[in-house]
């Protein structure tokens, strides 16, 4: 761990790089409005940078205030949110604003302990916002930080296991310049994300380059260490878009598995792949030839949408039909409510390239 000096030392040399040369630009940096901060920290978890600033431009723009946020309706922040993935946010999203509206009449928690209580904070969500917004010394240890930490001092503990984090977390909290945290940890967070990148870090650039321990051994592509991934799980879902009088028959997931509360077409889940053959016989869908008549009929090349751990490998069929079906749990939506409805982000690919 580094000593008192090295630690003045780290953020002096940080926070004069952050004056000098930090031009990153981006539409929350050096908010104090806890909601504003708040909104951007959760989208911007597992999202980059590029993709969450248009999300977050237009949930400021659509809720001002968390007052606005909370009343609306889940689906119409759902559909917001649509193509952002990882929908467990956004159902935290709406669950937090509405506690924060209706229990605590808008103010936000200004302690470490009370935001990380909000659904969907954990610690490094309250430290941002604590110190972003309420100046609380508490260090933010994002990717692009412990990417700096371990480089610089040679941490070669995996960061995803306990032990390692645990050392990283605690380092982090003995390096950060307590009189300005706000500014410190938005500089490493910065620093890490434009010089001292994952691939090609500018080394040339950093201002600790004297006392870099992976740049003194030429190691900067070995930190940060993890432990090797698990294998994927395969998933196969096979949609039936059905079309009917311009609308389509739908549903809401309601388990508790990937894309809860979202919509989908008429799903069938296997455990292997299925053949072409097989997917456009009425009789896998569970209908009769004249339910489903081999009109119109269109097959979706194999689309695959990788999510953490999981490989999802679907396919589309569409079929237009000019009767009423009644399929148990889905319902005919007409095409302008259809729009409305917030969707995975694979069924919206789908979507942007064949549904008209």
């Amino acid at each position: 761990m580094p000593e008192k000096q090295q630690k003045a030392w780290f953020f002096v040399a940080l926070l004069n790089w952050n004056k000098v040369k930090n031009d990153r630009i981006m539409p929350w940096k050096g908010e104090k409005d806890p909601y504003r901060i708040w909104l951007s920290e959760i989208i911007l978890q597992q999202t980059r940078v590029e993709q969450g600033t248009a999300y977050f431009q237009q949930f400021v723009t659509r809720f001002p205030t968390i007052h606005d946020l909370a009343k609306a309706p889940d689906d119409v922040v759902f559909k917001l949110w649509e193509g952002l993935g990882y929908y467990s946010r956004c159902r935290n999203l709406i669950q937090t604003a509405r506690f924060i509206s209706e229990q605590l009449s808008g103010a936000f928690p200004t302690t470490l302990e009370g935001l990380k209580q909000l659904k969907g904070v954990g610690g490094y969500t309250a430290a941002a916002i604590g110190s972003f917004a309420f100046d609380l010394p508490y260090a933010v240890v994002d990717g692009n930080v412990l990417r700096v930490l371990t480089r610089v001092f040679g941490v070669a503990e995996p960061i995803d296991q306990r032990l390692g984090r645990e050392k990283l977390d605690k380092l982090a909290q003995e390096l950060i310049d307590i009189s300005h945290p706000g500014l410190y940890n938005q500089a490493i967070m910065d620093f890490g994300a434009t010089v001292c990148k994952p691939k090609q870090p500018i080394c040339s650039d950093c201002p600790f380059a004297g006392r870099c321990i992976a740049l003194k051994e030429n190691k900067q592509s070995f930190y940060p260490l993890k432990s090797p991934k698990k294998a994927s799980r395969n998933r196969w879902f096979y949609y039936l878009v059905l079309e009917h009088a311009d609308g389509f028959y739908v549903r809401q997931r309601t388990q508790k598995d990937i894309w809860q509360d979202l919509y989908e077409f008429i799903l069938i889940e296997s455990e292997q792949v299925q053949s072409e053959v097989e997917i456009t016989q009425p009789s896998y869908w569970g209908l009769t030839k004249k339910e489903f008549p081999a009109i119109k009929l269109n097959v979706s090349d194999e689309m695959i949408h990788v999510l953490s751990h999981q490989r999802i490998h679907c396919r589309f069929v569409h079929q237009v039909v000019k009767s009423t079906i009644l399929l148990e749990g889905y319902h005919w939506v007409s095409r302008s409510q259809f729009d409305q409805l917030p969707f995975p982000r694979m069924i919206t690919r789908y979507l942007e390239s064949k549904i008209q």
